[in-house]
């Protein structure tokens, strides 16, 4: 049997619980056609990049699949049809990840951050200098600016 990786978005107007409902729907699919769930992972409600039927946030879900291409391509099948996913993809993969995945060792770091404390003002700690002039140095380089036709007549150029 060939492993998968596969994720789905469910609608942000469903629950948390009815997205688990369509995690136990899914995975009973593969189940009845010769296959197992290694792993499933919920990473919880997050921001879309664009738009996507009307709706700005969905629930992430990720399944590890080791299951015969029949039983994947059912299950797609099945998600095609509900009206809850939004968007899945499977990727074929050699092996299966035994520790959780990069979504949700970032979780765990979030928790560390806390109070961000003092950030310095509005644009950090860096330096800025006088922003009118000051330490920055004259713009045009050594010489001053002057009207084009002043310059061209002192370069020896005819006005």
């Amino acid at each position: 049997m060939a492993l998968y990786e596969h994720v789905f978005i469910a609608r942000q107007d469903v629950s948390q619980q009815q997205v688990e409902g369509l995690t136990e729907q899914f995975s009973t699919i593969i189940k009845e056609n010769g296959g197992q769930i290694g792993k499933a992972e919920y990473w919880g409600l997050r921001n879309l990049t664009y738009k996507v039927k009307k709706n700005r946030k969905g629930h992430y879900t990720l399944l590890n699949i080791d299951a015969p291409h029949a039983a994947v391509a059912e299950m797609e099948r099945q998600m095609g049809i509900s009206e809850d996913v939004l968007r899945f993809l499977t990727v074929r993969v050699e092996e299966h990840e035994t520790e959780p995945s990069a979504v949700m060792q970032n979780r765990g770091d979030r928790g560390d951050r806390g109070d961000r404390g003092d950030r310095g003002g509005r644009f950090g700690d860096r330096e800025r200098g006088d922003r009118f002039g000051g330490d920055r140095g004259n713009r045009f380089g050594d010489r001053e600016r002057a009207p084009r036709r002043d310059r061209e007549e002192s370069e020896g150029g005819e006005a």
